[in-house]
């Protein structure tokens, strides 16, 4: 698979399908290409019980179907509702867990999915240091989740 992300030592750039930027400077003339900046934040969904488990091994080495994959699956904060309407709908006790992408490095790679927008993947374990914070995610009534003031 051909990748699509574009890396230099303090920037991370990412090609949006269908142009939605989520910022507006370009990259090298990309014309679906998005400056994320140096401290951009990626998120995971997960169950509490299982970020507990992460804690106490001061490691995340991923979901059931992260270990299925081969990688961790991560969300930007454009991707991260649809994600959690899709795959966690009615899920209580979800958490929100934010990390910044450029620690990361090269193990973090930005490959096609949903729609063709292509999403942060992981590949290999997230140390729990490395977590800039997580949030508890209220569920509302319609067992949607409310992200009122947690995206950046």
């Amino acid at each position: 698979m051909k990748d699509r992300s574009y890396f230099d030592r303090s920037k991370i750039y990412l090609c949006v399908g269908g142009g939605q930027a989520l910022h507006s400077t370009p990259y090298r003339g990309a014309p679906n290409a998005c400056y994320l900046s140096d401290m951009t934040l990626i998120y995971k969904l997960l169950p509490a019980s299982l970020w507990r488990e992460a804690e106490a091994a001061g490691v995340f080495a991923g979901a059931g179907i992260d270990l299925a994959d081969g990688y961790i699956h991560f969300s930007t904060s454009a991707q991260v509702e649809e994600t959690a309407a899709r795959y966690f709908n009615g899920v209580a006790d979800l958490l929100l867990v934010a990390v910044e992408a450029e620690p990361l490095g090269d193990a973090l790679k930005l490959e096609p999915s949903r729609g063709g927008d292509l999403f942060p993947h992981l590949y290999g374990t997230l140390p729990v240091e490395r977590v800039a914070r997580v949030a508890a995610l209220p569920m509302r009534e319609d067992g949607g989740h409310d992200f009122a003031g947690l995206l950046e």
